[in-house]
């Protein structure tokens, strides 16, 4: 927490070496979420990237409230957000599919973890936008409901019931699939 206020200091004064550094510092992680919204690695990589240009461009009139990891997760979710309503507006739009990684040995291990982890992104893929947005940012993204409510202008409540039903969702989803 003391690291990043000192990098935003920094940042703010044209440091480029604190902008590398909280590039390097968030990169995957905003990466991981915004795939994980998307389902697709190489938009969510324009996405990571196309921010941090213009987080770059915005030293002189950032104002952070909040913790940096809270407000790169919330620009990156909008930024996210906004290519999944273009991209309802363009049904031609072709689906990547997430590239899973697996730390599990042996070819047999692999193939089952893949396709657990393949049924998993499946059922996530079919929640409503919104319950999805929130499950992620909440599991993946390591965001409390408060600052999730305050990113999506929803009550905490709101957030809160939208995980939930996500959640029961998932496992009604799941279930069928076992």
């Amino acid at each position: 927490m003391i690291e990043d206020k000192l990098l935003i200091l920094r940042f703010k004064h044209g440091s480029q070496r604190a902008l590398a550094r909280i590039y390097e510092k968030y990169e995957g992680y905003l990466l991981t979420l915004a795939t994980a919204l998307l389902n697709d690695v190489n938009s969510a990589e324009d996405i990571v990237h196309d921010f941090f240009v213009s987080f770059a461009q915005s030293a002189d009139s950032l104002r952070l409230e909040g913790s940096l990891k809270g407000y790169l997760a919330t620009c990156v979710a909008n930024r996210t957000r906004d290519t999944i309503r273009k991209r309802r507006r363009q049904p031609d739009a072709l689906d990547e599919s997430i590239q899973i990684r697996s730390n599990v040995k042996g070819p047999q291990s692999i193939a089952m973890c893949n396709e657990g982890l393949q049924l998993l992104s499946g059922a996530i893929a079919q929640l409503p936008y919104e319950q999805r947005e929130v499950i992620i940012l909440h599991l993946r993204g390591g965001m409390k409901f408060k600052a999730i409510a305050q990113s999506l202008n929803v009550s905490i409540n709101t957030a809160q019931s939208r995980y939930r039903y996500g959640l029961d969702k998932l496992r009604t989803l799941l279930d069928g699939e076992v």
